[in-house]
């Protein structure tokens, strides 16, 4: 069979009809037949013959299961009058792989009573693009076995293979070696760097690339590793030394090494590697297009990747989609559907990917319209049933507090896997539900959790729970997991179990990591213990940004004032960059001390920095601490240029504005905040309260307070009641004071007598006052009168 199976057959063009002859010529047909009828059937033969090649060939450029099962009928019976049958079974198995019908094929290939080297290529390479890679390696020990020498596509569809063992990796790379194919084929040494790439290999691939026959793919190749690895000066190196070999370049070319530049130091040289595509006229090529976008939305935000959205002239799905995606994850998720809206306007079909990405824009803004819109598209295209879109789904539902619409999205997937079995939980966990129970079915479905599984199911796990997920996530070895160790140590804090919370600290025998360090350091916080917070902070060997930050948030609080601005420039010297809670944490500071000055230098280095840092959350600590220091129109001028406002906003200029003495002013703000949707919360009260204390506004305080509970559903606390005892208490309303005392809920505390007594006392001194004044002016009449 070695030496029957050892003719090699080629495939024949069907534009070529030369080899059509060639393969005619070996047809031999029964002794049985006629000699007088010969000629006529050998006409017959070949020219059924012909069809029939011409058939397998057309269907293998577009080719449809319902054409094949005809055809095989067609191979089976003109097979036995060919001599080379194997010609016909190789393409028959050919056009079943390219189905996906890997089964079909192995049976054909298990049928054949002669096989070559193409046969096993064949079934070898199918068996490895669909990840069957035991079924490949087995197949490649047969061939081995039964005497045929792989080739350069044999090893190149084993090692394209995504599932390949390294170690079987480098078992074909000395196998190429033998046999000659390393130094002298270009196209199994590129599959052996895709290898290397997968797994990391970066001193291999750089060997195996110095060795092995160069072309235009193997360069390609490499240049892509790099760039996807994030070595965008190897990348660039490497697309330059290409240049240099005159080996031309291709498409392939720039998309590989426009995929390292991910960074705003990187734009540069994504710039000059625009202008060289267009200069090489790639410039209209869409998977090129595609690349600069990425390349665009990555190194300076997302102006430059729309203007190059816009003029690009071509544009596909992956455009669109990468678009979609960049503003999902930007300060402007609106815009991601507004960008769906009009892709389906121009004709462009969304795919899994597109809805994905406009549905996270949804949960971003937590619009549950919008949501719903965007999934009754996604049952609208069938495609519910998708593991990523069904994710995505949950996700959405579970951040607007709809767990039953996310229970329903998540019974739609199809084949589930981690990922939506963590946003289910997750979901439950945010709500404060007990999510063990979903963990543990999860574990009964056969699906392992990981270190996000772990970290969202402790968020919301009670203190009999928290101790079984501990001992779980021991037995599942997740025990030094960062993130796991730190969510173990933030539950059990919030549980009250501070003490063994904080022996994770004092239990370690090796210095402990950066992220349980900084959640150990926020329960030290948490409880006043600011010491052990510095402590904590001198053991790690790199602190990070979230590690600085503890430490200044720390000495903020235990009023080490000069300490937090030592630390924060010792933090730049050590090129730690400062974020939005280093500068929340300086402004603080700046508040207490009620430091115009200091908070006016932090405000205009914030700008400096980066205007970007100057969000929501950084916003309105600015207007507090302007408001604070007495410096309103600063607020104002703040407030005006805020694009996105929230709740805790207008709460601060209204306290602003009171503290400042425009009591009237920041009561019409407080009545303008309903009218623009917002709910004002219990702080929104305490600071319209505070205000109208400033102000001397008795009534409408007051009216504000029945109102609170009755038309608002805010049940007042101590901090309200405080407010309303001392603003009708300073305003000489002393019986309404004594009142709303009587009527409280739970007991006064020490600052409501405070105010109450002091009331009293400023109100009775008053009196006396008033007392001796008119006794006074009673003697004057009298002396007058005499």
């Amino acid at each position: 069979m070695g030496k029957a199976a050892s003719r090699s057959v080629q495939i024949l063009n069907p534009n070529d009809h030369s080899s059509f002859s060639k393969f005619f010529s070996s047809i031999s047909f029964p002794n049985h037949v006629d000699n007088a009828v010969l000629p006529q059937s050998l006409h017959g033969q070949l020219m059924q013959q012909q069809r029939l090649l011409l058939l397998l060939q057309a269907c293998k450029r577009a080719p449809a299961f319902e054409e094949i099962k005809p055809l095989h009928a067609l191979t089976i019976t003109l097979a036995a009058y060919s001599a080379q049958p194997i010609f016909l079974y190789n393409n028959l198995i050919s056009l079943y792989v390219l189905q996906g019908e890997l089964l079909t094929a192995r049976k054909v290939f298990g049928e054949m009573t002669q096989r070559n080297v193409v046969s096993y290529n064949t079934i070898i390479g199918g068996y490895s693009r669909n990840e069957s890679v035991e079924e490949a390696w087995n197949l490649f020990c047969d061939m081995r076995r039964y005497g045929f020498e792989p080739t350069s596509h044999t090893f190149a569809g084993l090692l394209s293979s995504a599932s390949l063992k390294l170690s079987r990796g480098f078992q074909l790379q000395a196998l190429m070696v033998k046999s000659g194919l390393f130094h002298a084929d270009p196209y199994a040494g590129t599959a052996l760097l895709s290898l290397f790439g997968r797994n990391g290999c970066i001193d291999e691939l750089v060997c195996a690339f110095e060795e092995i026959p160069q072309n235009l793919v193997t360069w390609n190749t490499v240049i892509s590793l790099f760039g996807n690895y994030g070595f965008a000066e190897d990348a660039m190196f490497l697309f330059r030394e290409l240049m240099r070999t005159g080996a031309g370049l291709s498409e392939c070319s720039f998309v590989g090494v426009l995929s390292g530049f991910a960074s705003e130091q990187d734009l540069e040289l994504g710039e000059q590697i625009h202008d060289l595509l267009i200069k090489y006229g790639f410039d209209c090529e869409v998977l090129v297009i595609n690349s600069l976008i990425n390349m665009y939305v990555k190194c300076s935000g997302i102006c430059l990747a729309e203007k190059m959205f816009e003029t690009g002239c071509v544009r596909d799905v992956v455009s669109w989609n990468t678009m979609i995606g960049a503003l999902a994850k930007s300060e402007r998720p609106s815009q991601a559907l507004e960008l769906f809206l009009k892709m389906s306007v121009v004709g462009v079909v969304p795919n899994e990917t597109t809805f994905v990405s406009v549905i996270n824009s949804c949960t971003s803004f937590q619009i549950l319209g919008f949501g719903e819109f965007i999934h009754a598209k996604v049952i609208r295209n069938k495609i519910e049933s998708n593991v990523f879109v069904g994710s995505a789904l949950v996700g959405f539902y579970a951040k607007c507090d709809k767990l039953e619409s996310a229970h329903h999205c998540f019974d739609e997937i199809d084949e589930k896997n981690v990922v939506c079995w963590n946003a289910l939980i997750l979901g439950y966990s945010n709500k404060c539900f007990s999510a063990i129970s979903l963990l543990k079915r999860m574990l009964q479905f056969g699906y392992r959790p990981n270190e996000f599984s772990f970290s969202a199911a402790l968020k919301s796990s009670l203190v009999f729970e928290l101790q079984q997920l501990h001992c779980l996530i021991m037995r599942m070895g997740y025990q030094q997991n960062e993130f796991v160790s730190s969510a173990l140590i933030t539950s059990y804090g919030k549980n009250g179990i501070i003490s063994d919370a904080l022996i994770f600290d004092a239990a370690s025998n090796e210095p402990l990591l950066v992220v349980p360090c900084n959640t150990i350091a926020g329960v030290y916080n948490k409880t006043g213990q600011y010491h052990k917070t510095q402590d904590l902070f001198s053991l790690l060997e790199e602190p990070d940004i979230v590690s600085w930050n503890i430490l200044i948030a720390a000495c903020s609080r235990n009023g080490d004032y000069k300490e937090v601005f030592d630390l924060f420039k010792h933090m730049q010297m050590v090129q730690i960059y400062p974020d939005n809670y280093t500068f929340v944490s300086l402004l603080s500071v700046c508040t207490k001390l009620c430091n115009l000055s200091l908070g006016s230098s932090v405000h205009g280095f914030i700008i400096k920095t980066d205007f970007k840092l100057c969000d929501t959350f950084v916003c309105n600590v600015l207007m507090d601490m302007y408001g604070k220091c007495g410096c309103i129109e600063s607020s104002l001028k703040i407030f005006e240029k805020m694009i996105d406002r929230n709740i805790i906003t207008w709460t601060a200029l209204i306290s602003a504005l009171g503290i400042n003495g425009y009591a009237n002013e920041a009561l019409k703000l407080f009545r303008e905040i309903e009218s623009l949707g917002f709910k004002p919360d219990g702080i929104a009260f305490i600071a319209v309260f505070s205000a109208c204390r400033h102000g001397g506004l008795v009534k409408e305080g007051m009216d504000l307070f029945w109102k609170m509970k009755k038309s608002y559903g805010i049940e007042p606390n101590i901090d309200h009641y405080h407010c309303v005892v001392d603003l009708l208490a300073r305003y000489g309303q002393l019986q309404e004071a004594e009142q709303v005392i009587s009527n409280m809920p739970f007991p006064p505390n020490a600052l409501i007598w405070r105010s109450f007594l002091e009331g009293c006392k400023r109100w009775k001194t008053a009196e006396n006052h008033e007392s001796e004044s008119v006794n006074l002016k009673s003697e004057q009449r009298v002396h007058i009168a005499l």
